[in-house]
Parts: structure tokens; C-alpha cells; sequence
């Protein structure tokens, strides 16, 4: 599990990198572009990670001994969207550079006990399961600043990887929430790149599956944004689904966030 764990960080870091290293080019023109994500801006998505950063270290933090003061999450969200763009901007930057530093510094015994109060879950969550639903968010809206400048963007092939491995362990409750299975008639299972998907009365991903149903023809990355809802044309190409479900099909199971 640690080396999970470790993957899960490392994919972290790539994502920054790289986001960071396309924001600080960005001018107050392109911060205002419309992004992947529905009725947000390029600045507004960058927001939403900042602030996500700034909320999601505290408890972190807390579990690994380390004294941080209490504030509101509407307070910190309400700042945030009474910010400039360009200040949403360099306030990600800033945030998400900070929430890294944590979990970097992390032990190896820390990184495998630690156990996490998130505050909006029923009970405190593994380190892993933490870190994973921060990849799901950081991964996705990534992709949501990236595609506003390059239509043929995918989510990070590393990051994909780790994702799929994830939502076969420690973040699958997570499709409870994603995904409304009651839109197909029958129960379907479906190869996707390095796992299968179950569709029944819920919807599982696991690691190995015989003789499924039906098969989806596209890299681990494609795979992540139909969960997340972001397999939608024109950004679909070269995707297809072959067998008892269509691509339309699983598209209504997985409608976004």
C-alpha cells in the first residue's frame, strides 16, 4: 500500500509541475477563457484548486502533528471567489506548492498509519484515500485548464494509471457518488485499460474480470474523464465501445461533476 501511497504523491507533484509551469505563462486574457469545466473560466478552475489545497492540507497537517488554526470553509471559499483572476492564479500556485510540501514530508510510517478527518465523510479516511480523491480533483481540472488551450488534452497518462489503481482500492466509494447505474436496463461489465467496470445495481471497478460484456477501446486516461463526465465531444476522438453498451450508454451512467 505504501507504494501507492508513494505513486499517488508522485502523480501529485507531476500535475503541479506541469500546471504551474502553464499558468505562469498565462495572461489575464487566457485566465478568463472559458475551461473544460462547465460555466467556469480558466481562473475560476484554478480557484476551486487553490482552495481545495488550502481546506485539504489543514487536516493533513492536524494528523501529522502539526498546529493549524480552525477557519471556516465558506469563509476560505467566499475569499476565493472575491479574488481577481490573476490573483486565483498565484493563489493556486502558492496553495497547492503548500499542500505538497506536506504530504512530501511525510515518513514512511506516517505515510502508511497516518488516518485523516476530512470532515465532510462519516469517519477519517486513510492517508491513500485522501490523497486519492485530491488526484481525482487535481487530474481532472487539470485537464479542465489544459483543454481550454489545446483541444487534443488528456489527462496526465501517469496520472490515469495511478487513478485506475485507485478507483479499484480505496477511493471505488467514490462511484457511488459519480455514477447513476439505474440508466442502463441490464447489468453490464466492461474491460477498460488495466481493470474492468461493473454496472449493476452499483458501479465497481475491479482488476480483473472474465468474459465481460462489453469493451472500451481507449487509453487509461479517456477512461478517467468518463467517470468524471469529461468523455464528451469534441474531446472524444478515437474512443469507441464495442459490444453490449454504447459510448452514449456509459456517458448517461457517468453524467460529470
Amino acid at each position: 500500500m505504501n507504494q501507492l501511497v508513494d505513486r499517488t504523491i508522485a502523480a501529485l507533484r507531476a500535475e503541479h509541475d506541469a500546471l504551474a509551469g502553464l499558468v505562469r505563462t498565462l495572461t489575464d486574457e487566457q485566465l478568463a477563457a472559458p475551461s473544460g469545466a462547465d460555466e467556469w473560466t480558466v481562473a475560476q478552475a484554478l480557484s476551486h484548486l487553490g482552495s481545495g489545497a488550502e481546506i485539504g492540507r489543514a487536516p493533513i497537517a492536524r494528523a501529522a502533528g502539526e498546529t493549524v488554526a480552525a477557519e471556516d470553509n465558506q469563509t476560505i471559499w467566499a475569499r476565493w471567489d472575491a479574488s481577481a483572476p490573476r490573483a486565483q492564479a498565484e493563489g493556486f500556485l502558492e496553495h497547492n506548492g503548500r499542500w505538497l510540501e506536506t504530504v512530501e514530508a511525510l515518513t514512511p510510517e506516517q505515510r502508511s498509519s497516518l488516518t485523516v478527518d476530512l470532515g465532510f465523510l462519516p469517519e477519517p479516511v486513510s492517508l491513500l484515500t485522501a490523497l486519492g480523491m485530491r488526484l481525482s480533483e487535481v487530474a481532472n481540472h487539470s485537464w479542465d485548464v489544459r483543454v481550454a488551450f489545446d483541444p487534443d488534452a488528456g489527462v496526465d497518462a501517469g496520472s490515469a494509471e495511478v487513478l485506475v489503481d485507485l478507483l479499484a482500492g480505496p477511493v471505488g466509494f467514490m462511484l457511488s457518488f459519480l455514477a447513476k447505474p439505474a440508466e442502463l436496463a441490464n447489468p453490464v461489465s466492461v474491460a477498460v485499460p488495466g481493470a474492468a467496470l461493473v454496472i449493476d445495481d452499483a458501479v465497481t471497478v475491479v482488476n480483473d474480470l472474465e468474459s465481460p460484456s462489453a469493451t472500451f477501446h481507449g487509453p487509461a486516461e479517456a477512461f478517467v474523464r468518463l467517470v468524471s463526465g469529461r468523455l464528451k465531444a469534441p474531446y472524444d476522438k478515437g474512443v469507441t465501445v464495442e459490444g453490449a453498451v454504447t459510448l452514449d450508454d456509459l456517458r448517461r451512467v457517468f453524467p460529470g461533476f
